[in-house]
């Protein structure tokens, strides 16, 4: 860390005293800034020549000399706050009389170091994230005495190194690392508790919440040592948090991580990582690794210790989380990070799961998150309403809700006619790129209305199916992706509808079936197409039989693709439509039609389809933004142009 700052600094032009207890460990301090110099000349990211910025940096073992006249000073020492007291006094009495004296402390108080000098005022945090070279935040801590010209000044600083800066209160552990304590929290939590394995809670990290790296892998990778010695100092100063012991044992043990060659897992050598391969789980534990993080974060919204655009810029650029904590939480729902917290409450029988006053509040409210348009931040939120469906706009997601509750969803004319006029009408817009379809209530669909059956001669009756083809096929062939979300029961020709979707996600407590057989007659909208096209011969059975099948046995004869707890199952929609939103359209759209011709047709057809599709893309200004996203090494951002 302390040569990482030592080349920020000089890199950013200053004249640079590097201090430390002797000529050796400077001279390696030296030696590693100038291969890292070398590596930021070779990408083209340093401007300078490797000896001009070296030329600036100053190795000195005298620390009264090292501080003499300077005008900022940033301290790096291991978390001991007696040596960094002692430091800091040196400061006072050797740097400039306004020079700002910050700590990088990771931990400590910045108040409790402060405590000891005769200007507090001076004293700030500047917490780098390792390597600082690289890491783009810069976490400002405010003590009680920090003035605001000293934070000001502190941003600038930061802001010459080309850092993004986030600005905090004075609590133990600050902002990111008291988010990442409770992360690894609910990790040891899951894993204490008997929920799940550390291989299972570290995939459903990478897997359902996109985390870099899974919870104890990253323990692992940054240090045990380090880690525990952070959660022993919050701790010692009232955070209170579920006990890890697993962790305080392989401390104990001299099992420390990469660094020692083996902790959570085992690595090749001291030192070498190598990540280990982790099987897929199917367990969903997201809630439960996020929610306490979320109850922190709104603790310290609610106290003022820090704002709300800097706690999601400190998750993403502090954390290297794909959004911030509180986006996290309008995805899965505040109703839903509440029940989890109440659950966790009362199996670990810690009080301070319980969920923080503002969370209450929001759910009282209404503030549920993307699924109500409000949660810590507002949804674009557009909604039609026709007599049968629902049409609500979140871009880059689109809902049809079908809405006759009272009638179990029953799907009529009326509800078929206009399921067509809003896929027309959300096919030719630009800020949809997935379309989901739903029921209102507990109920998808409970199939064709059987009221209007009375009234069908046999030549009617093969034209409202006929209706019912058209629309299903519709979907099927769609330009945009369309998810069928199964709520509850989806019979007949709700079923039907679910199986024209291009993927289906399903409630654990769904249920589904092809009942017409009772009432003697056979699927009527594709079920005897599609079925066959997913479950093989299985799907026969279902069909002649008429039984319904639990979402569980759907999940394993391939009818459903995602299956997901009753609550989480906005969440695990939302989820699927973001991976594939953020992908060129005009990709999505190709390959789904090459797809699904290729299952009409044979091979040559679809081969040939496929290599038409693939040369035409390279015309796209969408492909090129693909192109020049890899080289850059960015996300992409496709316009469908």
């Amino acid at each position: 860390m302390g040569h990482g700052i030592a080349e920020l600094a000089a890199i950013a032009g200053n004249e640079v005293w590097m201090n430390d207890i002797s000529t050796e460990i400077l001279q390696q301090a030296m030696e590693r800034i100038k291969w890292s110099l070398s590596k930021l000349r070779e990408s083209g990211s340093l401007k300078e020549g490797v000896e001009q910025v070296l030329a600036r940096i100053h190795p000195e073992t005298d620390q009264a000399q090292a501080l003499k006249g300077s005008d900022f000073v940033i301290e790096a020492v291991k978390e001991d706050l007696e040596l960094k007291r002692s430091i800091f006094r040196n400061a006072e009495a050797h740097a400039s009389p306004s020079a700002v004296l910050a700590t990088n402390t990771s931990s400590l108080p910045i108040s409790e170091i402060a405590s000891v000098l005769k200007s507090p005022q001076r004293v700030v945090g500047m917490h780098f994230f390792n390597p600082p070279v690289l890491m783009p935040l810069v976490e400002i801590v405010r003590g009680k005495d920090t003035s605001d010209d000293v934070v000001k000044a502190t941003a600038e600083m930061a802001k010459s190194m080309n850092k993004e800066t986030i600005v905090v209160k004075d609590v133990p552990g600050f902002f990111v690392n008291r988010v990442l304590l409770r992360i690894m929290e609910a990790g040891c939590y899951l894993v204490e508790k008997g929920i799940a394995s550390i291989q299972e809670v570290d995939s459903s990290a990478i897997e359902e919440l996109g985390f870099p790296m899974g919870v104890f892998l990253l323990a692992d990778y940054t240090g045990l040592d380090i880690g525990y010695s952070v959660w022993k100092a919050v701790m010692a100063r009232g955070f209170k948090a579920f006990p890890c012991s697993s962790t305080e044992k392989l401390v104990s043990q001299g099992k420390l991580g990469v660094k020692s060659g083996s902790g959570y897992y085992q690595y090749p050598s001291p030192g070498k990582f190598v990540r280990p391969t982790l099987p897929s789980t199917s367990k969903k534990l997201g809630r439960y690794l996020i929610s306490p993080a979320v109850n922190e974060v709104s603790y310290l919204l609610r106290e003022g210790i820090v704002g709300k655009d800097d706690a999601e810029k400190g998750c993403v650029l502090g954390l290297g989380l794909p959004k911030g904590i509180l986006s996290y939480a309008d995805e899965i729902g505040i109703d839903v990070v509440v029940k989890t917290l109440e659950e966790m409450k009362q199996t670990s029988g810690m009080d301070h799961y319980s969920p923080d006053p503002l969370l209450v509040s929001m759910v009282k409210e209404g503030k549920l998150g993307r699924k109500s348009g409000q949660g810590f931040h507002t949804y674009a939120h557009e909604e039609s309403k026709y007599s049968t469906i629902l049409v609500r706009v979140e871009p880059p997601l689109a809902w049809i809700v079908l809405n006759r509750p009272t009638r179990y969803n029953a799907i009529n004319g009326d509800m078929i006619r206009e399921i067509n006029q809003a896929l027309d009408s959300l096919e030719e817009r630009e800020d949809v790129r997935i379309i989901a379809i739903t029921g209102q209530g507990r109920v998808f669909s409970a199939g064709a209305d059987v009221t209007e059956f009375g009234s069908l001669t046999p030549v009617k009756a093969m034209i409202a199916s006929r209706k019912f083809h058209e629309v299903f096929m519709k979907i099927q062939f769609l330009t945009k992706p369309v998810i069928a979300v199964i709520n509850g029961l989806a019979l007949g020709g709700g079923m039907e509808l679910a199986l024209s979707a291009d993927f289906r996600v399903a409630s654990k407590t769904a249920e589904m079936g092809q009942p017409e057989i009772n009432l003697g007659l056979i699927p009527g909208g594709g079920g005897t197409q599609r079925l066959s096209r997913l479950s093989g011969r299985k799907g026969l059975e279902l069909v002649l039989t008429g039984r319904r099948v639990k979402a569980e046995e759907a999940y394993q004869l391939g009818i459903v693709e995602f299956l997901a707890e009753p609550e989480e199952l906005e969440s695990e929609v939302r989820k699927l439509a973001s991976a594939i939103a953020e992908k060129s359209p005009l990709a999505v759209a190709s390959a789904k039609l090459a797809y699904k011709l290729g299952e009409e047709t044979h091979i040559w057809t679809g081969t040939s389809l496929e290599a038409s599709l693939f040369g035409l893309l390279f015309s796209t200004k969408d492909f090129e933004e693909g192109v020049r996203a890899f080289l850059e090494r960015r996300k992409p951002n496709f316009r469908g142009e």
